[in-house]
């Protein structure tokens, strides 16, 4: 396919240096779609009647709606007319998007817990995404989600989001830990912006109330056992997406970079910053390997406090290390693995992976060197299976199960819809 449009944009080329003028595109048209609104395509794409035809505008719209949940494949077509210019046709096969969400993880502590949502990917037919999930981690949790990243323009979007955590969060202090009942009850509001096709940023506010509760453990008269507070917190976030997907294949580059400003209602607590960048790596390998990488570097205000926002956690960097088994002020982890397509038939794909997952912390007021402490570096291998229908949006079960390698390591299974990064 790619060979095809690279011809075609040659041969562009060559017609208008030989006649001396743009040939302009005389229609455009929209095939395959059943629930997508045309209008809603044809309102994002950057092909508008009248305009030049160019072969690398056609080349990122593809890539665009390739990158839209309710969107599994597409391609375009384009049929010359010598009297009125040029017929340009998106072939566009959709996802099935109304999609439950599951996330499930043991270690070998029999500790347990879960989290079912469903979401729609495509609400009223316009690429809007809503849903939520429930979490039952000790105790219970709910979220309620809305981002709409066209409901304005083509450029400008809206998220809404509604949260009610309460896990059962380790605190440490000391060289111990002690165990307390953690809430975050919060509502935040952001505005998205896509620039161009390669860069979005997103900028808004949360307002949240944070309670912490102590349960069991050791104490400390350095260290409450009861704090109720009201915080802001004010997002920024900037996205560089150079992905292609093709069904489960993802190859190019992406950096994602997040960074958060807090500050308290309360003036015993001293307001923080905490920042990390997302570097993806996707490489095609062959016709049936994916090669996948995710680094991610994150420091943030270094308090000595044993409420570290960076935690070393089964579901969030290192599969198998367990519950948030540590915190601290900065993160280095890297997630490395090898997907391979065992099966594929029709709809149905069986992929097994290889993967290391390695990270290290900074502990809460000490130095950068904390990262090269081997108590604090965690290097745990693995291999998963990933079940895959192709047609349907992120439905893909996968499973894990990680092997720690370094001091005091662990091992457990890690459940989850999605691949992990």
């Amino acid at each position: 396919m790619k060979s095809a449009q690279f011809l075609f944009g040659l041969i562009l080329l060559l017609f208008q240096n030989v006649f001396g003028q743009e040939r302009v595109i005389h229609n455009f048209k929209i095939q395959g779609n059943n629930r997508v609104k045309a209008s809603f395509i044809k309102r994002i794409s950057t092909v508008k009647i009248g305009a030049a035809l160019d072969s690398a505008m056609l080349d990122k719209d593809i890539v665009r709606l390739k990158r839209l949940p309710s969107i599994a494949h597409a391609y375009y077509q384009v049929f010359p007319d010598k009297a009125k210019g040029y017929h340009v046709l998106y072939n566009i096969e959709e996802n099935f998007t109304l999609i439950p969400s599951l996330n499930v993880y043991t270690t070998n502590d029999d500790e347990f817990a879960y989290r079912l949502g469903l979401y729609e990917f495509n609400t009223l037919d316009r690429g809007i995404i809503f849903g939520g999930f429930y979490q039952k981690d000790i105790y219970s949790s709910y979220a309620i989600n809305f981002r709409a990243p066209y409901l304005f323009s083509n450029k400008w979007g809206l998220a809404i989001n509604r949260q009610d955590l309460t896990t059962l969060e380790p605190v440490f202090f000391d060289n111990t830990s002690s165990s307390y009942r953690y809430n975050n009850d919060s509502f935040e509001v952001l505005g998205l912006y896509e620039m161009n096709f390669y860069n979005r940023f997103e900028l808004g506010l949360n307002y949240f109330k944070e309670a912490y509760e102590y349960q069991f453990g050791a104490t400390s008269p350095n260290v409450p056992q009861d704090l109720n507070v009201k915080k802001w917190l004010l997002r920024f976030v900037y996205d560089y997406n150079k992905l292609d997907y093709f069904y489960q294949y993802v190859s190019g580059f992406r950096s994602w970079f997040t960074f958060q400003y807090v500050t308290s209602t309360n003036d015993t607590l001293p307001d923080f910053f905490v920042g990390w960048n997302d570097f993806f790596w996707f490489q095609r390998v062959g016709k049936h390997g994916n090669w996948a990488n995710r680094l991610r570097f994150g420091l943030a205000t270094n308090d000595k406090t044993p409420f570290a926002p960076f935690s070393v956690d089964n579901n969030v960097n290192i599969r198998g290390v367990g519950n948030v088994i540590d915190r601290g002020t900065g993160s280095v982890v890297l997630n490395t693995e090898y997907r391979a397509t065992l099966v594929e038939k029709g709809w149905f794909v069986l992929q097994g992976n290889a993967f290391i997952d390695a990270g290290s912390w900074r502990n809460p007021g000490g130095p950068l060197s904390d990262f090269l402490i081997s108590d604090n570096i965690k290097v745990y291998p693995g291999l998963g299976f990933r079940f895959i229908h192709k047609k349907i949006y992120n439905a893909i079960f996968r499973i894990d199960y990680g092997y720690g390698v370094t001091k005091n390591a662990s091992q457990g299974f890690v459940f989850g819809i999605g691949q992990y990064f």
